[in-house]
């Protein structure tokens, strides 16, 4: 990445972990700008990172490797319809909006390279996972730029099918609400059972972290953990017996399912 420039277009929460990332891994300030509408956030970014900010999106791609699309999706459309007559073929942009295709996209920009990816917010304390999908016209190198990028907050992986991103989007996008909801409810049902709150909300997160350390260090995938740590006629088992009694794995499943429908049909309301 030396010698590379980065626009960020939209410098909110996740544009600002990425930004810290890149900085955070060594990549000067005077390779890296982004654009803001709002002046006081723009004031922020500056001085918390040294990098150089503009209210003018067309102003901050100029001479840019690599455009970086961090703006709502409802917004989407606008922002890049400003911003095609400015970008140049060989520029690569990558797009983090939910929902909204590189059919739509190159509509609205031209043919460019393009990356789509979905990152999810725990990029905001740098153990985010993202996953990206690359149209034909990005280069080897292109790829390698985009998955540097995402790699500053995280984990990347490629896909191969861009339909697989609204499957990304179910399990790796929406997650972290999915372990939050489990978290609020152990949380919830420890106090029932007696503990502080406070207590009861320390063990359910402290919980959660270990197991996720767990899965991610070990060899074996997590239903094998499951079993390891769930002895015969004991507690644990107790309590699994009662989630699958409840249906546990096909609520998750119908669950993926609804997020995964819900992201094609913001594709198609977005993509208009």
């Amino acid at each position: 990445m030396s010698n590379f420039r980065i626009a960020f277009i939209g410098a909110g929460n996740m544009a600002a972990s990425l930004i810290g990332g890149l900085r955070a891994q060594g990549m000067p300030a005077a390779q890296i700008c982004a654009s803001e509408p709002g002046a006081e956030q723009r004031s922020r970014m500056a001085r918390e990172y040294g990098i150089s900010m503009h209210a003018d999106n067309a102003q901050a791609v100029q001479g840019a490797d690599l455009v970086l699309l961090a703006v709502k999706p409802q917004v989407m459309k606008s922002v890049c319809l400003e911003l095609a007559a400015h970008l140049q073929a060989s520029q690569l942009v990558v797009s983090i909006a939910a929902g909204i295709s590189c059919a739509s996209l190159n509509d609205w920009l031209g043919p460019v390279p393009l990356v789509r990816c979905m990152p999810n917010t725990p990029a905001l304390v740098g153990k985010g996972v993202s996953g990206l999908y690359a149209t034909a016209q990005v280069t080897a190198s292109q790829r390698q730029q985009a998955e540097s990028l995402l790699s500053a907050v995280g984990m990347a992986l490629w896909l191969e099918d861009e339909a697989q991103l609204d499957a990304v989007t179910a399990v790796s996008g929406s997650g972290p609400a999915y372990f939050f909801l489990l978290m609020e409810a152990m949380t919830a049902a420890g106090i029932k059972l007696g503990l502080p709150a406070e207590t009861a909300a320390q063990l359910s997160i402290q919980t959660a972290l270990g197991a996720a350390h767990m899965a991610a260090g070990s060899e074996v995938d997590a239903g094998e953990l499951r079993r390891r740590v769930t002895s015969p006629n004991g507690t644990t088992e107790a309590a699994i017996k009662t989630f699958q009694a409840g249906g546990f794995a096909t609520l998750v499943e119908h669950a993926l399912n609804a997020a995964a429908a819900r992201s094609v049909e913001l594709a198609h309301e977005l993509g208009k």
